[in-house]
């Protein structure tokens, strides 16, 4: 089973993107923020980080780039509102996708299978 790491302190929006991915059959397992991500990181195997850039304590863009360093394979999502401003600035993140908020719960979910069927697909050449 694909194993997810949600990233969002906006704990509506997080409590409803774990339940709806769960729903169509991912592990999903959910933090508030990058500080309370690293230890699960440190400590298992995920297959994708789906995470928020503003967020409290640790942004998403510096989540995803310790992810990456602990991780080489782990793959990155990022979900906001402040896209633009986010990545501004000279920061670099992993090579990652971007969903802007709003999004349709359907935009997100073929998102995150499209990231897996093309692993899939180059996995049997």
């Amino acid at each position: 089973m694909i194993r997810i790491l949600l990233a969002e302190d906006d704990t509506s929006m997080r409590e409803y993107l774990q339940r709806a991915l769960q729903r169509v059959g991912y592990e999903v397992e959910s933090v508030g923020c990058g500080t309370e991500a690293m230890p699960l990181l440190e400590a298992g195997k995920y297959d994708l980080l789906l995470t928020d850039i503003v967020m409290p304590e640790m942004d998403g863009i510096e989540l995803a780039q310790k992810a990456s360093a602990i991780d080489p394979a782990i793959r990155v999502m990022f979900i906001t509102g402040f896209a633009a401003v986010a990545l501004q600035g000279g920061r670099t993140a992993p090579e990652a996708k971007l969903l802007s908020k709003p999004f349709h719960l359907k935009d997100l979910v073929a998102e995150v299978d499209r990231l897996f069927q093309s692993e899939d697909q180059h996995g049997r050449l």
